[in-house]
């Protein structure tokens, strides 16, 4: 069951529907009516079509994981593999967020609006997520206990939990294991591969049928909820965060996938518009994994091994798009707070929000959490983020499309380096049929 262009059409109409829709129906918000078709309607579709899809997340990640791993045959080569990713993903975070300080201080979203400080939101925030609240436990997590919470202590509650980074290290073992004993498991890992196969078809059977209607439903309640109204108080820091995505996405990502991987960026975006549309309408870079996956697998041409090792792991430490975000953010609100942000001010946004995008799960609105983490080690107010709640659900739309973007194309990258390596070795290739 392939992804075709049908589909694509399918998801561009659906989220086009969804902004008209839920953006006429927003002035109305407060009416009984829409708060109705809100409610029982546009939420139900669209959290019916994300619950699909997250119920698939956690037997892709590990399965894909697992096989990648094998696959891939070397732990020497396992181990190249994973620095190249590690590398790309954190220099790519660290020129986006600085793309993101440089642009905002240019602009200067915040420059004279000190009063928003002022507003019920900035005390309601401080009330009922700052006291108390998940955020401020988040704020409490230090880097070693990042690194220790790592390796999981129960697999099953890490599946249950939906922790990523737990998960994808627990397959690296698992598949590190079944290198080690390959010629005793040949069963294993024909279960594996089984297991696969049909996972992938279910979520090509949701994607087939279920994801137009629910990227319409998700899109539809995000606009009535947070409509254009929203955008007009904050216009110049919701342009500036869209203006950063954009650059860096077409900059950077342009520049990796035409230099680097030797292929058209335009190419590479068209095949890869049905999961870009997806984790557009669900926000959520864990979601919408599994697409991501199997169009880079059969519309990009990537191998298994790279894409199933290379995107998992990016969807969990590589928030380019969220990391924009926060570097416009503090900005934007150290200028309403009347203060400029020393250059060493800056790198420690630049390297503290790099640092903690790693173990970061990948769902809707996670990147207010580490904004918190980020604007309090600089010595701003957190509870200023209440500020760009209201529209932060329509920039999350965009910067989930620049994670799964940056995603792929360093899969991208990486796949074309094997092709080099192969062919320089006179190795066959082992690139599948795109």
């Amino acid at each position: 069951m392939k992804v075709g262009n049908r589909l694509t059409l399918y998801i561009v109409l659906g989220l086009i529907l969804g902004i008209t829709i839920g953006s006429i129906l927003s002035p109305m918000g407060d009416q009984a009516w829409v708060q109705w078709i809100d409610q029982y309607i546009f939420n139900v579709i669209g959290q019916l079509f994300l619950n699909m899809i997250f119920m698939m997340v956690v037997p892709v990640v590990f399965i894909s994981i697992v096989l990648g791993v094998y696959n891939v045959g070397d732990p020497k080569t396992l181990g190249s593999l994973g620095i190249k990713t590690l590398g790309f993903y954190l220099v790519t975070t660290a020129i986006a967020i600085t793309i993101a300080i440089v642009l905002a201080t240019v602009v200067r979203p915040g420059a004279g609006q000190a009063e928003l400080l002022d507003s019920d939101e900035v005390s309601e925030y401080r009330d009922t997520e700052l006291e108390g609240g998940e955020t401020g436990a988040a704020i409490e997590q230090t880097f070693d206990q990042t690194l220790i919470n790592i390796i999981p202590t129960n697999i099953f509650d890490a599946m249950a939990t939906d922790n990523m980074l737990q998960i994808i290290a627990f397959a690296i073992f698992v598949g590190i294991a079944m290198i080690s004993v390959k010629d005793k498991i040949g069963a294993v890992v024909k279960l594996f591969e089984q297991a696969n196969e049909v996972v992938m078809w279910i979520v090509m059977a949701i994607m087939k049928y279920f994801a137009a209607i629910g990227a319409f439903g998700l899109v539809a309640t995000a606009f009535t909820q947070a409509g254009f109204g929203a955008i007009q108080q904050l216009g110049m820091y919701f342009v500036c965060v869209l203006a950063a995505l954009f650059i860096h996405m077409a900059l950077v990502y342009g520049s990796m996938v035409q230099f680097m991987a030797k292929k058209s960026f335009i190419w590479f975006i068209k095949q890869f518009a049905p999961a870009m549309g997806v984790a557009f309408s669900t926000s959520s870079s864990s979601a919408v994994l599994p697409i991501s996956m199997e169009t880079a697998q059969k519309r990009l041409g990537i191998r298994k091994g790279i894409s199933s090792f290379v995107q998992p792991l990016g969807a969990t430490i590589n928030m380019d798009g969220t990391s924009i975000m926060q570097g416009v953010a503090t900005v934007f609100i150290a200028q309403l707070s009347g203060i400029d942000l020393t250059l060493m001010q800056m790198v420690t946004v630049v390297i503290i929000a790099t640092i903690a995008s790693i173990g970061t799960a990948g769902v809707p609105g996670v990147g207010l959490v580490m904004l918190a983490m980020v604007l309090t080690a600089v010595g701003l107010d957190p509870a200023a983020i209440g500020i760009i709640i209201g529209i932060d659900r329509l920039l999350d739309m965009t910067r989930t499309m620049t994670n799964i973007t940056g995603d792929a194309a360093i899969a991208t990258v990486l796949d074309h380096q094997q092709d080099v390596k192969e062919e320089k070795k006179g190795l066959e290739s082992t690139k599948p049929n795109a």
